[in-house]
């Protein structure tokens, strides 16, 4: 039994097996709702196992929501990372909760989540109660509710900035679902326990799960990071955000965990423009660490490989950093074909001084947004800081990036961007595998002709031709396969990844 077991919810003497063991790991992979208390619950809370003929298990907490279950005061199920199937699949519905957890609901309505994915309304909403066992304006109500109880329990933000920035279009609405959800009013939940909101920041605490290698993942952001856009000291990352209604930074505080199968919590203080950008920069930052990454379901896949699994015993819970903006990675990923990392950084370092945009407060050290795809399209190629022909690429991704040709907020279908990226002049495998790596989420993409790929093979003692039939005993977790290999390395030294 694992946690990636599709649909998990619907194997009744599994789930139960898991509720009995506390099982922490599935947490967020499905919820336990019981019927003589009316409550729902994640799988380890710490309550007495209800009986086994009590119990029903519904795969989101909307679904439980739904089906007229309260949430558990004890456990908090809303407060876990979130399904590692999301991402595993990237179905309809796992791009569908993606976009529903940036915020797209709230924006653009069902209408507009329909669009993103491809469907019409009406078949979107029957496929995710299908799926997810509720539709979206559930899912999102659901969504909305969770950041409210945050805000509510770590802010002292008042109760109309609680409503909009969790994304309710009225502080009535916000009331009622919050009494509907908790059993019980903001004024209770806040319950004295809400911090000063200094200077507009607001510190929150994103869910991951455990082991967490976040010193790695801190190292690799570094290497990588942008004068200007992003900052790095000790174990903090910092970086700018271009939001849906404003701009905003955030600050991550990036320690390993290491106890398995738990939960913790990567601190996260942000500063936004505009408060109702608060799910999205959340969703965003959440991709960046890849939250509802499972590592022990990961571990236990490579344990017995004699490539992989010295390294992940070496480094348990290596996570695959993800982005915050699918646009900027793009132009980034161009930057960086067939130059190193430090070649790759100072191009883009180049760019966000000539063409990103200027904070009109900077914040320790974050100047600029990164250059807007729109505003890089507009250029000529002999104007960027690069060979002529990857300043083609770089402009024709741009432009059809600009145009809503390319889409990658993780609401289109992966196979289909890959197809439209490979078909952009200057675009071949490496970057299009590189984009979906990171930009998309994908666990299960492999570099084989990757420079760094190539060393770490041979520092290893392995043939890098032997790349392909190696990663073919990795699916469906390549691209943690492909992280590990590249931490061998030191970063500096390889391709421009």
């Amino acid at each position: 039994m694992t946690p990636t077991t599709s649909p998990m919810h619907q194997d009744f003497e599994s789930c139960y097996r898991a509720v009995k063991s506390r099982d922490r790991r599935f947490d967020g992979v499905f919820y336990t709702a019981v019927r003589t208390t009316g409550i729902y619950c994640r799988p380890s809370c710490p309550a007495r196992t209800p009986a086994f003929h009590n119990v029903t298990f519904h795969p989101t907490a909307a679904a439980a929501q739904a089906a007229g279950f309260r949430a558990c005061k004890r456990c908090l199920p809303d407060a876990t990372p979130g399904s590692p199937d999301w991402d595993v699949a990237a179905d309809a519905a796992g791009r569908a909760m993606r976009l529903i957890g940036d915020g797209v609901v709230d924006r653009e309505g069902v209408d507009g989540l329909a669009r993103h994915i491809g469907y019409t309304p009406r078949h979107l909403s029957r496929l995710l109660t299908q799926e997810l066992g509720a539709g979206p304006l559930a899912l999102a109500r659901a969504k909305r509710a969770q950041t409210a109880r945050v805000l509510l329990e770590t802010t002292d933000l008042g109760a109309a900035d609680v409503a909009f920035a969790s994304g309710f279009s009225s502080v009535r609405q916000f009331n009622e679902t919050v009494r509907e959800v908790y059993a019980a009013t903001p004024t209770q939940l806040r319950g004295g326990r809400g911090k000063n909101t200094q200077s507009g920041a607001l510190q929150l605490r994103l869910a991951v799960r455990t082991p967490f290698a976040g010193r790695a993942l801190h190292e690799f952001l570094a290497t990588r990071a942008v004068s200007g856009v992003e900052v790095t000291r000790d174990t903090t990352y910092s970086r700018t955000l271009r939001l849906p209604h404003g701009i905003g930074t955030v600050e991550l505080e990036l320690a390993d965990h290491d106890e398995d199968g738990s939960t913790a919590f990567v601190p996260a203080t942000f500063r936004l423009s505009d408060l109702r950008d608060l799910t999205a920069a959340v969703e965003r930052v959440r991709r960046l660490v890849d939250a509802d990454c499972d590592p022990v379901a990961i571990s236990d896949a490579f344990a017995g490989d004699p490539v992989l699994g010295p390294l992940v015993r070496r480094r348990p819970g290596l996570r695959v950093p993800g982005h915050v903006d699918g646009d900027e990675l793009a132009v980034r990923a161009v930057v960086g074909q067939q130059v190193t990392v430090a070649a790759a950084r100072t191009a883009a370092g180049r760019l966000t001084e000539q063409y990103g945009e200027r904070l009109a407060s900077p914040v320790d050290g974050l100047t600029h947004l990164f250059p807007a795809a729109a505003r890089l399209a507009e250029l000529e190629p002999e104007s960027l800081p690069m060979p002529r022909a990857r300043g083609r690429a770089l402009i024709a991704v741009c432009r059809a990036l600009t145009d809503g040709v390319l889409r990658l907020d993780r609401g289109a279908d992966r196979d289909d961007v890959r197809r439209q990226l490979l078909e952009v002049p200057g675009i071949g495998p490496w970057t299009a595998d590189y984009i979906a790596l990171r930009a998309l989420g994908h666990p299960d993409v492999f570099l084989p002709t990757d420079i760094g790929i190539r060393d770490a093979l041979r520092l290893l003692g392995r043939d890098p031709a032997e790349a392909d039939d190696l990663a073919e005993r990795w699916r469906p977790w390549r691209s943690y396969a492909q992280l590990h290999l590249w931490h061998t390395l030191t970063s500096s030294t390889t391709k421009g990844h």
